[in-house]
């Protein structure tokens, strides 16, 4: 009896045992299943709201593009309406720059023209200076060489020697030393005449000898120059302050007429109806 009332009873503890597993097995599933069905209506809220959310930000952005769109064309039409704007300006500016090139070239063209005028002129000029030059570095020679050739002669009253010329020439020549005054003259017999601030008159003459006889007055003085030769210097005092004079005789031209001149000092009074010769 012990043998069979024991062997039921074990049986019987292990089939609680099972049912106890099976009924924890089916509440933790049941937990699990409820955990996970609330996980998923959470989940499925979320997944909605984020569905809401989505279509306002896509009516946002549908907005947000329609502006935008909107404001693009308004943009457009304005940077159109200043880039006209802009071309026609543009086209201003580069007409006035291509207007302002033309006068400037023009300008520079003329200016060129005038520049070689000018250097056309400047070179003419630089050969009539250097045509003066040449000419008048012969003049100092003619010059030069003209007064070497006048003659020193010893004065009548005076120790010194004279320089005088013996013809026109050689006159032109002594005026253009600039230390005396010239005065040129003919005189015939028995005429007294005014030359400078003196008179003169021809007394006699003899061709044949050269020679002649002269009479000078001056200052209320008688001064007679007796049997003198052609081109011997004839001095004499004239003058408040009393300077040297003298008369050249170059050349006897006949009988009755002499020709010559007179020499005074640049600070010798000069006649008022007057004037020394060659000036």
């Amino acid at each position: 009896m012990s043998e069979i009332d024991e062997t039921p009873r074990t049986y019987s503890g292990a089939l609680l045992a099972a049912l106890a597993v099976s009924l924890l097995a089916a509440i933790g599933g049941l937990i699990w299943c409820a955990t996970l069905g609330s996980r998923i209506t959470t989940q499925q809220a979320e997944l909605a709201e984020a569905k809401q959310e989505n279509l306002k930000l896509a009516a946002d952005l549908r907005e947000t593009d329609a502006r935008l769109r909107v404001t693009a064309d308004e943009l457009g039409k304005s940077l159109g309406l200043t880039q006209k704007q802009l071309d026609a300006r543009a086209q201003e500016i580069i007409r006035r720059e291509q207007a302002d090139n033309a006068r400037l070239q023009s300008a520079q063209q003329q200016t060129a023209q005038q520049v070689t005028a000018v250097s056309s002129d400047l070179t003419n000029v630089k050969s009539d200076v250097g045509g003066v030059r040449t000419d008048l570095g012969k003049t100092q020679t003619d010059v030069a060489s003209a007064l070497s050739q006048l003659q020193s002669v010893r004065g009548d009253l005076t120790d010194t020697n004279s320089v005088i010329a013996r013809n026109h020439d050689e006159l032109v020549q002594l005026e253009h030393r600039g230390d005396r005054n010239y005065y040129e003259f003919t005189l015939n017999k028995g005429q007294k005449k005014p030359v400078g601030t003196v008179s003169l008159e021809l007394k006699k003459t003899d061709q044949k000898k050269s020679k002649f006889t002269l009479n000078i007055y001056a200052d209320d003085k008688t001064y007679e120059k007796k049997d003198r030769n052609v081109n011997e210097p004839l001095q004499f005092y004239s003058g408040k302050d009393p300077a040297l004079y003298e008369i050249v005789v170059n050349t006897i031209n006949n009988k009755n007429q002499i020709s010559g001149y007179l020499s005074t000092p640049k600070s010798a009074p000069v006649p008022p109806t007057a004037s020394p010769s060659g000036q």
